[in-house]
């Protein structure tokens, strides 16, 4: 899967469909024949897009982890819980089920934005306060989650 780029706003209608804006449509093309999965973002109140591909590779990764730990049992139950298999209609539009519009507040203006190869759907005025950068410093961030890495390979150190 290639990297997804970009961050659309759009309107939810008021029977939870959204029109995907024509570059995320281009960018998700090799993936609108098998399929999507829409489930609860596990940090944020948004939800997750997975192609259905993305979708098979962390299930693999999932299905590795013991179910008879406790943790891990719980862990599976909650990242699994309210997932739902999802397409894009023949115009272009997602429907998003009833009991995920109520838990990530996606009733209005919305905001697609690409997570490398997902994409998550917020409500917009959450998205604005999430990327705000009140509570996270973001320099600092940046160098605690990426300071470390070295990547002779194109010239970023």
């Amino acid at each position: 899967m290639n990297t997804i780029i970009g961050t659309y706003e759009c309107k939810v209608d008021a029977k939870g469909r959204v029109l995907l804006p024509a570059p995320l449509k281009k960018q998700l093309a090799s993936s609108l024949q098998n399929g999507f999965v829409l489930k609860r973002s596990v940090f944020q109140k948004c939800l997750e897009l997975y192609p259905m591909e993305e979708w098979d590779l962390m299930m693999a990764k999932i299905n590795k982890l013991n179910r008879f730990v406790k943790k891990n049992n719980d862990f599976i139950r909650r990242f699994t819980a309210g997932v739902k298999v999802v397409e894009i209609d023949a115009l272009g539009r997602l429907l998003i089920p009833k009991d995920l519009v109520v838990y990530a507040n996606v009733f209005k203006d919305v905001v697609f934005s690409s997570a490398v190869s997902i994409v998550e759907i917020w409500d917009k005025e959450l998205y604005e306060k999430s990327i705000d950068g009140e509570d996270v410093d973001f320099a600092d961030l940046a160098e605690e989650v990426m300071g470390n890495l070295n990547d002779d390979d194109n010239g970023i150190s």
